[in-house]
């Protein structure tokens, strides 16, 4: 696979060009770097300022609960009682205490810019980007409603100021808690301004907010005006940011309770009202919404998401390197729509199809052909990225083993199994070592990759072949085969736990530089979308 030099910017679904840049930095990824002079200046506060920092914010954290628990005893959960003085008193009360926790912690002056609207002229808040849990300190300015996991409210002390603002929680336990989520949205959203505002950040996870990534659908399925809202951290040292790779939550805590100052801006902007076609279309919506939030911030859009950095990170014995082209080719099957809903039975059927063909080649009209679906600009990305030697054809089971390896991500063997099928010989099942080097370079989404020390290890008696089995018996007592024969023998690749640079940049490797490879919840905000919604072609840019 490859990313072609001329590749032309995407397309939606009217033709239209997309007004949008690949980000320069990988979003899901920050990375750190002191001077000599801010160690020492860190390691200074860390004996001094950090733990009276640290003592106070727990303190005001302990101050806070008898209050939080005063306001929620016997409060309902279906309505909202009227305010009341002494409920307006409670709520006064914790936004002070709340507003000296933070100043404790550094932040000594909010900025705001721009005026926030009344519930029953927006009754959603957008917030983004999303990148810390300091991102809580516009909840606690506002004591907005937000989407909370179910769990939250039972953590002791915090689950009590959770309740306080009356959030929408999502539960992991129950098939039907997205629905049942959306519809208590929509029922808050058209309550006239009865309820309090919900605060959403719709990229669903932490960025490094070099850009904007996709915005889920789920804030905007109530079709009911939105109010966008951009957070900004304009510090020197960027102590804040908490993403898949980087910093770990204490080492961020930590981090920022040391500096003297600690900058938060927040400005509300205008209030977007859906057209009749957005209210239809919540996609379109979200992605409407997402360009007016982008501009107001200066940093582009992407429309790599949350589930393109599941796909980097997941585990398994076939870990991606930092410049894979799997992520292109995973945005583009997203936007296509050609991420089938039965995966195994669509990949196996996909994969007896392409090995009726015994290596055929395809030009763009048998793709679209073999897909079943027409031919397009998206299509001839997909395309191109196949077509590594530019002479308009493609091997079709490349195109099923990225299939297997986006859909699958987790499942290595499984997407080895199924290229030993379509490349093996009737006689004896086997395959060779240029083979091997197809199936793998395509399975790691790269365009050049040597075999030689792994096919001399599978097949020590040098028979030239090898099937499945012994594939899959040396993956078993080798688990890590791929960073012992793999990475060493190739210069300049590098998985996704490896923190080297690439010499021949690409979009994948500037966009989405530095892949992490293990998991940390740290986002705030649930997924909640429907899934069906998150499928939408077809969106037309604003007008």
């Amino acid at each position: 696979m490859r990313l072609p030099s001329n590749r032309q910017c995407a397309t939606e679904g009217d033709g239209k060009k997309m007004d949008q840049a690949p980000p320069f930095r990988n979003p899901f990824v920050h990375v750190l770097k002191f001077t000599p002079l801010e160690k020492a200046k860190i390691a200074l506060m860390t004996v001094t300022l950090f733990p009276v920092r640290l003592l106070i914010a727990a303190f005001m954290m302990l101050l806070a609960w008898p209050f939080a628990f005063l306001a929620t005893v016997g409060r309902s959960e279906t309505s909202v009682e009227p305010q009341c003085l002494w409920r307006r008193l409670v709520d006064i009360t914790l936004k002070i205490i709340m507003r000296v926790m933070w100043f404790a912690g550094g932040f000594h002056w909010v900025t705001v810019k721009g005026r926030r609207a009344m519930p029953a002229e927006a009754p959603i808040l957008t917030l983004a980007p999303h990148s810390s849990y300091f991102d809580a300190i516009p909840v606690t300015m506002t004591m907005a409603s937000i989407v909370m996991k179910a769990e939250s409210k039972d953590i002791p002390l915090w689950g009590t100021l959770i309740k306080f603002i009356r959030p929408v929680f999502v539960s992991r336990s129950d098939q039907d808690s997205r629905k049942k989520t959306v519809e208590e949205i929509k029922r808050r959203a058209h309550s006239g301004g009865e309820w309090p505002q919900i605060m959403i950040f719709p990229e669903g996870t932490c960025t490094n907010r070099s850009c904007l990534i996709t915005f889920k659908p789920g804030a905007f399925i109530p079709a009911v005006p939105v109010q966008p809202v951009v957070i900004r951290y304009p510090n020197k040292l960027d102590s804040i940011t908490w993403t898949w790779q980087g910093p770990g939550a204490f080492e961020i805590l930590w981090l920022t309770l040391c500096q003297l100052h600690n900058e938060f801006v927040i400005e509300f902007l205008p209030i977007y009202t859906p057209s009749e076609e957005e209210k239809n279309n919540p996609a379109l919506f979200a992605i409407n919404v997402r360009r007016v939030m982008a501009k107001a911030l200066g940093v582009p859009i992407t429309d790599y998401s949350f589930e393109d950095c599941q796909l980097a990170m997941a585990d398994g014995q076939l870990r991606l390197p930092v410049d894979t082209c799997l992520l292109e080719f995973a945005k583009l099957v997203r936007r296509l729509g050609l991420k089938p809903c039965n995966t195994e039975k669509v990949l196996q059927d996909y994969g007896n199809k392409a090995r009726k063909l015994e290596g055929q080649k395809l030009d763009l009209d048998d793709f679209a052909q073999f897909l079943d679906v027409p031919v397009s600009e998206m299509l001839r990305d997909i395309f191109a990225l196949f077509d590594e030697h530019e002479d308009n054809c493609m091997d079709i089971r490349e195109y099923v083993i990225a299939l297997s390896v986006i859909c699958r991500p987790a499942k290595a063997l499984e997407t080895m199994k199924l290229a030993f099928k379509m490349f093996e010989a009737e006689e004896d099942g086997a395959i060779t070592e240029m083979e091997l080097a197809v199936i793998l370079k395509t399975a790691l989404g790269v365009t050049h990759l040597s075999v030689s020390r792994l096919f001399t290890a599978i097949d020590p008696e040098d028979t030239g072949k090898i099937t499945f089995d012994r594939l899959r018996c040396f993956a078993e007592q080798q688990p890590d085969f791929a960073e012992t024969f793999l990475y060493t023998e190739n210069a300049g690749l590098h998985s996704g736990s490896s923190h080297g640079h690439q010499t021949k940049p690409s979009l994948s490797s500037q966009s989405l530089r530095g892949t992490a490879t293990t998991k940390t919840a740290n986002g705030i905000c649930p997924d909640f979308s429907p899934k069906d919604l998150g499928r939408t072609i077809g969106v037309k840019k604003l007008n």
